[in-house]
């Protein structure tokens, strides 16, 4: 294998991480928010966490698709 086809398979391969963290990131705001009771807290909860996961989601797909 070559350097080049090596080095886009670590990218791709990081990019398919960052989308599994992305996932991770709201399955772990949506169980919280469910089984805690955070009446206060629970915009700023879910705003945060999307936040996170779309950031992470946008960094994923960046690497996915072009492998830089």
């Amino acid at each position: 294998m070559s350097k080049g086809k090596k080095n886009h398979s670590v990218k791709k391969r990081f990019g398919d991480y960052m989308i599994d963290i992305s996932k991770y990131i709201l399955t772990a705001v949506l169980i919280t928010t469910f089984f805690n009771d955070m009446s206060g807290s629970i915009f700023m909860t879910y705003t945060i966490g999307v936040v996170i996961a779309v950031s992470t989601l946008v960094v994923g797909l960046f690497y996915y698709k072009n492998g830089i």
